[in-house]
């Protein structure tokens, strides 16, 4: 039975996530781990989820003890120092779930604590956004949560419960790596042109150049999960397009919140993954070669 659960990153995702949880089960069974410089600069911090105030329960990771879950919502640049972080957080029976972008969060994670700690999460339809230390969202979204291996069963049964408990709203997915791709493609193309093209979901959306740059860097995705064994399809691009149109049009993905704070962004783990996969199977992918040099201009210019 879950009861503690720590989290590794106070972005947009990991303020959702854990703010629901302790309206739902408790400040007690909810923490915050973190490096001891960090911990002393949010400790005594207030957070705002639409308005309503938060203190958030921080612990340093030299002082944390092994929880029964553990969320990884870092971005990409950050899980090489989470998956040392949250070394305290990891016992023989603790749950791990990464609710971060991209489709090799699991797997780096796994390497470290193995794969019977692990289950796999996509998280999708929300629209948070999240400057400074406030939240703001219209659609919280759901979990897609499944299991790879056979013997991540019995994780994925018991957050199951954990999350029909607390009311989090979560879809079980049999097929869990086509929605990890499925997720990535939407990602690869609306994150990274949101970015691009400095506008918002509704300027990817209407016809233009920056829609039709998101619609083929995202068939360049498919052609490549095809390449590894993933069978998604125009019918999945459609129905994540479909999900776009469900978000507020003024909203805006990680990669163009990053753009404006002029913080570095994940387009190593989108377009960079991309062309590395590309090489690998000989396949052209002029769209996401663009937007890798376009984003990486913008950073440039920081």
């Amino acid at each position: 039975m879950i009861k503690k659960t720590a989290i590794i990153g106070m972005g947009a995702l990991g303020i959702l996530y854990g703010t629901h949880m302790i309206d739902q089960d408790g400040i007690q069974n909810v923490c915050y781990v973190m490096d001891s410089k960090r911990s002393e600069k949010y400790k005594n911090q207030t957070f705002y989820k639409n308005g309503t105030a938060y203190q958030m329960p921080v612990c340093d990771c030299e002082r944390a003890e092994a929880a029964d879950l553990v969320i990884v919502a870092v971005k990409y640049n950050g899980l090489a120092s989470a998956v040392d972080t949250m070394k305290r957080c990891v016992g023989e029976h603790t749950i791990i779930m990464s609710v971060m972008n991209g489709i090799s969060s699991e797997e780096i994670i796994a390497d470290q604590y193995g794969k019977e700690h692990m289950i796999y999460t996509v998280a999708q339809g929300m629209d948070a956004m999240k400057f400074g230390n406030e939240l703001t969202y219209t659609r919280m979204g759901e979990l897609r949560i499944g299991a790879k291996e056979e013997c991540q069963q019995k994780n994925l049964q018991a957050v199951k419960e954990y999350f029909d408990r607390i009311q989090m709203p979560y879809t079980e997915d049999v097929d869990i790596m086509h929605r990890i791709w499925g997720k990535f493609m939407l990602n690869v193309g609306v994150n990274q042109c949101c970015m691009a093209y400095e506008t918002d979901y509704h300027g990817c959306l209407v016809p233009g150049e920056a829609n039709r740059t998101m619609i083929a860097a995202m068939r360049e995705v498919i052609v490549l999960a095809r390449c590894e064994g993933v069978n998604i399809g125009e019918k999945d691009l459609n129905e994540y397009v479909d999900l776009l149109n469900t978000l507020s049009p003024e909203g805006m993905p990680s990669m163009r919140q990053d753009g404006l704070a002029h913080r570095p962004s994940e387009v190593e783990m989108f377009s960079g993954t991309i062309l590395r996969l590309a090489k690998k199977h000989g396949i052209l992918v002029p769209s996401n070669r663009y937007l890798y040099e376009r984003v990486k201009e913008l950073e440039a210019a920081y």
